[in-house]
């Protein structure tokens, strides 16, 4: 079985080489080609993409990492075609292991792994939140979420449902939209973890709250096109979406304390289940790391608060947008 690898990128000097030489070393029996779209680098990108012979580059102005993967996917010449991110280092058997599944007929698409060498604590307890997470998928029956950092499909049902979703101008949701409508229309969706990706998680908080921000900005519309996958979802935990409703509702008293003493109470008893809620993963973060676990509810509350706002501003934003259209 022949691969595709995908890899769309803007402004990605710093990177780009790393991902390419991981790629070029691949551990893979069977014919693969890599395909690096360029989306309206101002650096020198392109130029150290040229350096590496037998990669393909593709250019074209900024449009958004949605249409450069579908710009790879269309160019692309395999039967599978697979998607990574410039910032990622794939293992060396990560090809093989993306290919796996794709040996039982009914898999339609599979979910690689993330890791880092990282040692900050931001970027530690970002890796300590995604396991996490892959521990709910790992139990999950079925999942409905394939994130484009380590992502493979049938090129020919992709291209048929017509790849990533160009609404979304930036790196926000595009691929659980994928994901979603795929799982929604009976297809198999796998998650292989062995199949792993070195990534640069963010290092600082400000970095971590901003990328929380933005990726709760435009869930908003996500969740507009798939309002069920809103209550649940095989990646999310149901433990999120509660402390940010705590948190929200704790806000919403705060504000209307002053009118009567009992919103205070409440108030203050909605953060309580917030830090409730907060159990199950600063236990498990405890136990995978002791640090990260001391760390866990102070970040948790600002991630929370940084979601939360975020929701807040995409759905405001949404709403003007909608009524404007009319």
């Amino acid at each position: 079985m022949n691969a595709s690898i995908i890899i769309p990128v803007r402004n990605g000097s710093a990177t780009i080489a790393d991902c390419l030489r991981a790629l070029l070393k691949q551990d893979f029996d069977a014919r693969y080609e890599i395909i690096v779209v360029d989306d309206g680098s101002t650096d020198d990108t392109a130029s150290i993409v040229k350096r590496f012979k037998g990669v393909k580059l593709i250019r074209q102005k900024p449009s958004g990492p949605a249409i450069a993967r579908n710009t790879g996917a269309k160019n692309a010449k395999h039967e599978i075609v697979v998607f990574t991110d410039a910032d990622c280092i794939p293992e060396k058997d990560w090809l093989k292991e993306m290919l796996k599944p794709f040996a039982n007929p009914k898999v339609v698409a599979v979910q690689g792994a993330y890791r880092t060498r990282q040692r900050s604590l931001i970027a530690r307890f970002v890796q300590t939140e995604i396991e996490y997470r892959y521990n709910k998928m790992l139990r999950s029956k079925a999942i409905d979420w394939i994130g484009s950092y380590s992502a493979a499909y049938r090129k020919r049902i992709f291209l048929r449902e017509h790849g990533f979703n160009e609404k979304f101008p930036k790196a926000s949701g595009e691929d659980p939209e994928l994901s979603y409508r795929l799982q929604k229309k009976g297809y198999k969706l796998v998650f292989n973890p062995k199949a792993i990706v070195y990534h640069r998680h963010p290092k600082s908080l400000i970095h971590y709250l901003r990328k929380k921000f933005q990726h709760a900005y435009w869930r908003i519309l996500l969740y507009r096109m798939h309002k069920e996958k809103a209550v649940s979802d095989s990646y999310t935990p149901q433990a999120l979406k509660a402390q940010i409703g705590m948190l929200g509702l704790a806000i919403l008293f705060a504000i209307l304390s002053p009118f009567n003493n009992l919103f205070a109470f409440a108030s203050l008893f909605a953060l309580f289940l917030m830090l409730l809620f907060m159990l199950p993963f600063t236990f498990f973060a405890l136990k995978r790391d002791f640090l990260i676990g001391l760390i866990t509810p102070a970040v948790l509350f600002l991630r929370d608060a940084a979601f939360l706002f975020g929701l807040a501003l995409g759905f405001i934003s949404l709403y003007i947008r909608s009524n404007q259209v009319q």
